[in-house]
């Protein structure tokens, strides 16, 4: 089973208009970290449970009937009192994403350590927390408590994506702390090379990629648009793999994908304990490298986060 813990933000991504058209039109699409990871996990087949706060109104109704229709088990989303954090969305002309934040006093960061102990779902084997929740007060303490208690346990691999946003930091310097925290705690961090850039100012990404898997993780996995992917693992020469190429109609959504799609391929195949990802032979990690590019691939030819299902990925494998 999968647990996924973190923020649910609704995309606000403009319609294309015609000429001579006045106000841009946008459409909402649910979004956020956490409910694309855990849709994209149960796309794939598997027992997912999310761990959000939900705020009330249409948003929130929006978000909720998301995940239920996508097969995620909604037993451990908390109803608040908090607004529904929003996103709008740019679209660049490569189909990349930039975004403007409207999350002052949202649901999302209100996490106590009560509420995650009374929800976390019982048989969790891999949790996956991240973005903005992980690292904004005062909720981020509470979630880094729950990752501290799950790595000491042993009961499930943690996974960690840091998914910067540089617009919403405000003590930058406690921000770095926390993100560095949480990466050194995690047994699987996936970090993109835009966020490394933010991290680490001209840090060199194969360096990095190698320092990062020496300071704790089992998995270091840095992405890198269409340029190759690297994996690294504490002792071992790092691992390459090429995603494919698609036509990109927009990236939102693409990094959750992905990360969704590489522990889906380490629940396939029993991959659970930090000693067992930090030993896998490269010719065993490769394909779900492989699987996980090809899916976030996928997700890229369609507008907003709409990750494939397991039918889609075997298909496009083929």
């Amino acid at each position: 089973m999968i647990t996924v813990c973190g923020e649910l933000v609704v995309d606000l991504i403009p319609v294309a208009a015609g000429a001579g058209a006045g106000a841009p039109q946008y459409t909402a699409f649910p979004g956020g970290n956490a409910l694309n990871v855990a849709v994209a996990a149960a796309r794939l087949g598997n027992e997912v449970h999310l761990m959000s706060r939900v705020g009330p109104g249409p948003f929130g109704s929006l978000l909720r009937g998301h995940a239920a229709r996508n097969g995620v088990a909604t037993d451990a989303m908390v109803d608040a009192p908090e607004p529904v954090s929003l996103a709008v969305v740019e679209l660049r002309d490569d189909g990349s994403a930039g975004y403007s934040f409207h999350t002052v006093g949202a649901a999302d960061w209100q996490w106590t350590p009560e509420e995650l102990a009374r929800d976390w779902p019982a048989g969790t084997r891999v949790v996956h927390i991240g973005s903005i929740s992980s690292w904004t007060p005062p909720g981020s303490d509470a979630i880094a408590g729950l990752v501290r208690r799950v790595r000491a346990e042993g009961s499930a691999l943690v996974s960690f994506d840091p998914n910067v946003r540089a617009s919403l930091m405000g003590d930058e310097d406690a921000v770095r702390a926390r993100i560095e925290e949480l990466r050194r705690t995690a047994d699987l961090v996936k970090v993109s090379a835009e966020d490394l850039e933010w991290l680490e100012p001209g840090a060199d990404l194969d360096e990095a990629a190698l320092r990062w898997a020496d300071d704790g993780p089992a998995l270091v996995v840095v992405t890198d648009g269409g340029a190759p992917l690297r994996a690294a693992r504490p002792g071992r020469p790092l691992l390459r793999r090429q995603p494919p190429a698609v036509a990109v109609v927009d990236t939102v959504g693409a990094g959750d994908t992905l990360a969704a799609a590489l522990f889906s391929g380490l629940v396939r195949t029993g991959t659970l304990t930090h000693d067992a990802l930090a030993g896998l032979p490269d010719d065993e990690l490769a394909p779900l490298l492989d699987d996980a590019a090809l899916a976030a691939a996928l997700a890229c030819t369609r507008a907003g986060a709409d990750p494939p299902t397991a039918a889609e990925l075997a298909a496009a494998r083929r």
